[in-house]
């Protein structure tokens, strides 16, 4: 009996707050209410907004390396962009970014993604790790340890200063692929131990975290998965299926 009395007691207040919110509502259609007038509250820099913003401070880990020091480049085309750099040399090297060393908007770090970075940052282009057979043959730990705990450093670091991060992943997530040509939503065939386990399955725990934390905690992301490459700073001897043929058809 005191349940029922409560609630109708709280539903008579609740029609009363409600008339009262409408007649607020026609005052201030009407420009009674000034505080009407006022605008919106300005979004946190550390959400989505800061992505419209011309000028972003940009961490690029494993900026040091054949597709990374391109992404370098265009990122500082835009004059109002700094970009920070982070680096092991493991498989990058300086000369990449030769012509943007010492520039006012640039900062090289050299330092290894498995250790956590603290650094404030509107966005993270996370492109460390060895793609190249040769070097994650010969360091396979290394390999999955690049792509698990570095991984998982970045995404700490984007959830404390609410960046949004890219992770390029590979091709090798399809592993042996049963499915010609692979769509994005075909899980892929992978061998969990093979030779190449500690790349392709390492990549795979690193997109599974990258969605992780967005269910979790709401990080905004972006994975690419990034198929065979050659070009300019790509290193000939690196193992890789164009890379070979281009090396071949040279020597």
């Amino acid at each position: 009996e005191t349940k029922l009395v409560s609630l109708k007691t709280f539903f008579h207040i609740s029609q009363e707050f409600k008339t009262k919110l409408i007649a607020m509502a026609k005052e201030a259609s009407n420009g009674d209410n000034h505080a009407a007038t006022k605008p919106p509250p300005t979004p946190s820099p550390l959400r989505n907004s800061k992505f419209f913003q011309s000028n972003l401070r940009i961490l690029v880990t494993g900026g040091a390396g054949f597709i990374g020091s391109h992404l370098v480049d265009k990122l500082m085309e835009n004059e109002k962009n700094e970009v920070i750099v982070a680096d092991n040399y493991f498989t990058g090297s300086k000369d990449n970014l030769k012509k943007w060393i010492g520039h006012p908007r640039f900062e090289l770090i050299r330092h290894d993604v498995t250790e956590p970075l603290l650094v404030e940052v509107d966005q993270i282009y996370h492109l460390a790790c060895p793609a190249s057979p040769i070097f994650y043959k010969y360091n396979p730990v290394k390999t999955i340890k690049t792509n698990v705990i570095g991984t998982l450093n970045m995404l700490g670091l984007a959830k404390r200063v609410g960046a949004r991060i890219l992770l390029t992943s590979t091709s090798e997530v399809y592993g042996d692929p049963l499915v010609h040509p692979q769509e994005e939503s075909y899980w892929g065939n992978v061998n969990p131990i093979g030779v190449r386990s500690c790349y392709d399955e390492g990549k795979r725990v690193a997109e599974t975290l990258m969605f992780d934390y967005h269910r979790q905690h709401g990080i905004e992301i972006r994975i690419a998965r990034i198929f065979n490459t050659y070009g300019p700073r790509m290193n000939i001897d690196d193992g890789r299926v164009v890379s070979n043929f281009i090396a071949q058809a040279i020597r």
